[in-house]
């Protein structure tokens, strides 16, 4: 057993240390209120079970997305990716939404995916929105690599965020050419995009303390 768990020990990648991520709380479109928040490491195997369903739905590329995140959280779950983060909004304890990174090193954030399981409320640009913040805010990197999936995802980030192209940065996530959003870029839109309420209610914190799975994912 000691065997076993020195080289576990040394499969393990290192951290740089991640900080805390104060929750918050978005009114949505709908009238509601998402609490926006750390998924924990117990919450990561309902995470999987939840978008499991959407692997094999091609709309707006759901199927790509839902798969890339299935995989980047097992990863988490083995301990095999360095210093990823998952964030969920949930309403009422159902999970609207889903985005995840990681950090390179102390300077540059590695966007991974954002994907939206309440359509209609502006979850996913909620969501997306507060990954920037924990990366350029919390995390103080210079910039965050982000590449898109769909032509929803361009529309959102690359074009209302003014990304910087740099294609010649290559994404961890393949060849899809890579964008950068840059602190001075971040300071530029921050105030219209990124939204919230802090401290978070405390019935909001309570009423998704347990999360479960959507009752419907409507793409």
């Amino acid at each position: 057993m000691a065997i076993i768990d020195k080289m576990e020990a040394q499969l393990r990648p290192p951290t740089i240390g991640l900080k805390p991520y104060e929750a918050k709380v978005i009114p949505l479109t709908s009238g509601e209120d998402m609490l926006v928040r750390e998924a924990t490491w117990d919450e990561i195997p309902l995470l999987m079970e939840t978008i499991e369903p959407l692997m094999k739905q091609p709309k707006d590329f759901y199927d790509i997305v839902a798969s890339r995140i299935y995989a980047e959280l097992l990863g988490m779950l083995r301990y095999r990716v360095q210093d990823e983060y998952v964030f969920v909004g949930a309403v009422d304890g159902e999970i609207a939404g889903i985005v995840n990174g990681r950090l390179v090193n102390d300077k540059i954030g590695m966007s991974y995916h954002t994907i939206t399981l309440k359509r209609g409320a502006r979850v996913g640009a909620h969501l997306f929105a507060a990954k920037m913040e924990y990366h350029l805010d919390v995390m103080d990197q210079d910039e965050v690599w982000i590449v898109a999936e769909s032509p929803n995802g361009f529309k959102r980030w690359m074009i209302e965020y003014e990304l910087e192209s740099r294609p010649e940065c290559p994404h961890e996530l393949g060849g899809v050419p890579t964008y950068v959003l840059t602190k001075q870029l971040w300071e530029k839109h921050k105030g219209a995009k990124c939204t919230g309420i802090r401290p978070a209610f405390e019935d909001v914190i309570e009423a998704n303390k347990i999360l479960r799975k959507p009752a419907k994912i409507s793409v």
